[in-house]
């Protein structure tokens, strides 16, 4: 089993659309997380060094499950390239182990995603590459379910 989960897609939308859905708040929690997921917080410093914050929220049948994630972003280059870490946080976006959060042990505490973005004359390839997730993972599961519901908003 590989250590990185690798996604590729094509999006009946133009780069430019599929990149602000990464991108811009507004549009990010439009589609983010597994189905039945709400993303209640989506604070975006689209800068190098800039950083995101990110609430998850799923509806359980005996509570609400709030999953908080931190990260920098590392590289940006608009419309076809996106890099940043990703961490499990508290509220307040303290670092927390993944241990702490339910994760199975030796789970690494901080992973990166990769976002590549290609124009396919009107619609968009999209490859994600999750590295620190293993393939076959309950997190691949998660990331398939969203990128559906990215594309039903296409």
């Amino acid at each position: 089993m590989s250590d990185h989960v690798v996604i590729t897609r094509e999006f009946a939308a133009s780069i430019e659309t599929v990149w602000s859905m990464w991108t811009e708040p507004e549009h990010f929690q439009k589609w983010y997380g597994p189905q039945g997921a709400s993303i209640p917080v989506a604070n975006m410093d689209l800068t190098i060094g800039g950083t995101r914050t990110i609430c998850m929220e799923m509806q359980m049948p005996d509570r609400t499950m709030t999953m908080w994630t931190t990260g920098e972003y590392k590289e940006i280059t608009p419309t076809t390239r996106l890099v940043y870490t990703e961490s499990m946080c508290d509220p307040e976006g303290n670092i927390m182990s993944p241990e702490m959060m339910g994760m199975p042990a030796g789970s690494p505490t901080t992973t990166e995603v990769i976002v590549e973005l290609e124009d396919l004359n009107g619609s968009t390839k999209m490859t994600m590459t999750h590295v620190g997730v293993p393939a076959g993972s309950p997190g691949e599961g998660g990331w398939n379910m969203a990128f559906d519901k990215l594309a039903a908003l296409f």
